[in-house]
């Protein structure tokens, strides 16, 4: 009887360590298919650009094919939403903006939360934004804007690339700290809205610098100051406005996020996989020439940069009263 339940016990051992190896196998596989980044902006802007540039890294480091699909619309929430409702096993990745973070207080109803559905994974680049006037406005300095708009009220129309964008809120909060008047015109994207800045039919513009680089390099526009906390090295020559309104930053970053859910294993591999492509000299000169910084960070720390950005564009949403279209 005792032999009959020994063989019994080491039988069952058995077959538990059988039916686990499958499970065992496929968490050391990981990826054992293709990923696929959602970029929830069109192609050819700043997150489709990153999307493929990082895809591209980790197809090499993982050793499968990464799939970008682009899913704009509805300002960023269409593809957020896809993220937050795939399936949690590692293999749909968000490519994550300032507007997730902006949108969590803009839009009223949505089908997902942004700080609970979607789990930080990595950080990618900062990018400063540069608030910039066109030929028309008689102003080289921040302060020499602030004057010129205190003594022409309403006057002074502020161009931006669609409402909740990054350029919009660098604008609001930009207004709010220095309590000047400014009419917000929402274009549809950068591009539109410097044509109508350099034309002069709007004045002033917190563009992202890989917008406007080439048009403040070809002397089109007149840079008056970064909006980050230091000056960016593409443009080491121009300050920062808070060298004149104080505790003054904004600036549009990119991370990766993935379904909350997603294993912590799965997390901490795609964060070294990612923060091992930030140090790479390719990547990094890239992300020079596109006016950007590395952002590294654990998940942890971008969960609380998250957060934190979360919280301050909510009380620049609350107090200027913006709402979505």
């Amino acid at each position: 009887m005792r032999l009959r339940r020994r063989q019994f016990l080491c039988l069952a051992a058995t077959a538990a360590a059988v039916a686990a190896a499958p499970l065992a196998v496929h968490a050391q596989a990981y990826p054992a298919r293709p990923l696929h980044i959602i970029s929830p902006a069109p192609a050819g802007g700043a997150t489709d650009i990153l999307a493929r540039l990082m895809g591209e890294w980790l197809a090499e480091r993982l050793g499968q094919g990464v799939i970008v699909d682009n899913r704009p619309g509805a300002g960023t929430n269409i593809g957020t939403e896809a993220v937050a409702h795939a399936a949690a096993d590692g293999y749909t990745l968000l490519v994550v903006a300032p507007t997730a973070a902006i949108n969590a207080t803009l839009y009223e109803k949505l089908s997902f939360d942004f700080l609970r559905d979607i789990a930080p994974v990595a950080g990618i680049m900062r990018v400063p934004q540069v608030m910039e006037v066109g030929p028309s406005v008689p102003a080289n300095t921040v302060p020499e804007f602030i004057a010129y708009a205190r003594a022409n009220p309403g006057t002074i129309n502020m161009a931006s690339a669609g409402i909740g964008t990054s350029p919009h809120m660098a604008g609001e909060l930009f207004k709010l700290m220095t309590g000047i008047e400014m009419t917000h015109v929402p274009y549809r994207g950068s591009a539109p809205a410097l044509t109508d800045l350099i034309g002069g039919r709007v004045q002033v513009m917190f563009d992202a610098l890989l917008s406007s680089i080439a048009q403040i390099r070809a002397g089109k526009l007149h840079a008056l100051a970064v909006t980050t906390a230091q000056r960016a090295p593409a443009l080491p020559e121009i300050p920062t406005v808070a060298d004149s309104v104080p505790g003054y930053e904004a600036s549009a970053w990119y991370a990766l996020g993935a379904p909350k859910a997603t294993p912590g294993d799965i997390v901490a591999r795609l964060n070294r996989e990612i923060n091992a492509g930030l140090a790479d000299v390719r990547i990094r000169q890239r992300f020079a020439e596109l006016g950007g910084t590395p952002m590294v960070m654990t998940p942890a720390e971008l969960g609380a940069f998250i957060a934190a950005e979360t919280e301050k564009w909510a009380k620049v949403v609350h107090t200027a009263h913006l709402k979505a279209e």
